[in-house]
């Protein structure tokens, strides 16, 4: 298709509130640049939008040159290069609004969840953040949210009562279970396909403070912690929440003593319910392998980047994952094999993650969505840092010997938000069952039929 977005004409963008720049223009580095700085974007125009009618806009001007759309708020799920095209940066749109009568919030499109936290803490609230509250609260939501208290509580896309979105045909819309119920569908867990969000309505939970934080064990002890858990999470109540993690940790001063430049095992743990309780069921765990370091401890629930400490700097990330069926002695080993202490303190990937699910994921929304990892009992996540050509190389055999390995006792599918570089359509399709991925095209062509929403994971129109 022959687009006419390689010299627009951005005239018809002066009505925007907010800095319309382009390649060459003094902050347009700034404007483009993400947390995940592997994904270095360089599209023809940028819009620094400042509220609803910027997005508008920027829609419609879209929509009458055919250039395609991407959004940004803080970067985190960036995961290949926007090249040509209109970049929307919402990360300006951070007002939250604490409503404590009906216990939700309303969530403008650029806040991150440690400006909802801040603003809901007063409260006693809180709301379904990740495992890091820097990442922006829409475009998580968008790709289902995977909540560290998702196994107590479900989906963060699962809370959701309305969103305020804008459409690739410009309109502003406004969507929730009895206002265009399939597009409000389609928003939760079908990431960015069919708008723009420019807010989101969404329940809090009573939740002031949880029991959290991490148990490492020196690297070596690796197969006696992961065997430990992995026996452990058969028997747990549904609202404990836990990862088995193994780290390698460079030397670099934003890592904290003595876990600096260390080779670690460590299980995450989030319980919500009485510290008491908490502390007896994580007990086996403490006593299954030497403890060199135990942070678990009473938090409140807006410190909650303490228990998986994720960096707070930008980096450039390579991300991938994979559901699981179950993790059987099988696939502990084929685990072990590849990412444990045979491969060696020098083995590429910075962060290899099993996560326990089930629980609250496993049972349907309330109102149908579009989320489709509720099959899975666990989920497998790894992370590179790209720093240079020899390193990505070797991140990326790493990566592909990992999943190749884990593959037969995974479900075939992915997460949207987490999936990493977004492959061709069948690629794509493995972060929905086949059906809610049919459902979804069919909704791209009823609201966005010229695909003008075509980079990052789209599906295209039926």
């Amino acid at each position: 298709m022959t687009t006419r977005h390689d010299t627009p004409d951005i005239f018809a963008l002066s009505e925007i509130h907010g800095p319309v720049l382009r390649p060459g223009d003094p902050a347009y580095a700034d404007e483009v640049t993400g947390f995940n700085l592997a994904a270095l974007h360089t599209p023809d125009v940028v819009v620094g939008a400042t509220g609803p009618d910027d997005i508008v806009t920027a829609m419609r001007w879209a929509k009458a040159t055919d250039t395609p759309v991407a959004v940004q708020a803080t970067g985190h799920g960036a995961n290949f290069p926007i090249e040509k095209g209109l970049l929307i940066n919402t990360a300006r749109m951070t007002d939250v609004r604490i409503d404590p009568a009906t216990r939700t919030a309303t969530i403008a499109a650029g806040a991150k969840w440690s400006h909802v936290m801040a603003a809901a803490a007063p409260h006693g609230l809180a709301g379904l953040s990740g495992t890091s509250t820097d990442a922006g609260v829409i475009g998580y939501t968008l790709g289902g949210g995977l909540p560290v208290l998702g196994r107590a509580y479900g989906y963060a896309a699962d809370l959701v009562r309305s969103f305020q979105v804008v459409t690739p045909d410009g309109r502003l819309r406004e969507t929730d279970p009895q206002h265009e119920p399939e597009l409000f569908w389609a928003l939760r867990g079908g990431k960015g396909n069919v708008g723009v969000v420019t807010s989101l309505v969404t329940e809090l939970l009573p939740l002031p403070r949880l029991y959290g934080g991490g148990i490492y064990c020196p690297g070596e002890h690796t197969e006696a912690l992961l065997q430990a858990w992995a026996d452990w999470t058969r028997t747990v109540p549904d609202e404990m929440c836990s990862a088995f993690t193994i780290l390698r940790l460079p030397p670099i001063p934003q890592i904290p003593e003595p876990l600096r430049g260390g080779f670690w095992a460590r299980v995450a743990i989030a319980w919500p319910g009485l510290p008491a309780e908490g502390e007896a069921l994580i007990a086996p765990l403490r006593e299954a392998a030497p403890v060199a370091v135990d942070t678990v401890e009473v938090m409140d629930h807006a410190a909650l980047d303490r228990i998986h400490m994720e960096p707070q700097d930008p980096l450039p990330g390579r991300e991938s994952c994979l559901l699981l069926r179950d993790l059987p002695p099988d696939a502990i080993r084929a685990f072990l094999d590849q990412a444990g202490p045979a491969a060696g303190v020098d083995f590429p990937l910075l962060m290899v993650e099993i996560r326990h699910m089930g629980g609250a994921m496993s049972r349907p929304s309330a109102v149908e969505d579009a989320v489709c990892a509720r099959d899975a009992l666990y989920f497998i996540d790894s992370v590179g840092i790209m720093a240079a050509p020899p390193a990505a190389e070797a991140i990326e055999q790493a990566t592909q010997q990992l999943y190749t390995a884990m593959a037969p006792y995974g479900t075939g599918r992915t997460m949207v938000n987490i999936h990493g570089t977004p492959g061709d359509e069948q690629d794509r399709a493995r972060a929905w069952t086949p059906e809610v991925y049919e459902r979804l095209r069919h909704d791209k062509a009823v609201y966005d039929p010229t695909n003008l929403l075509r980079y990052g994971h789209a599906v295209t129109p039926a």
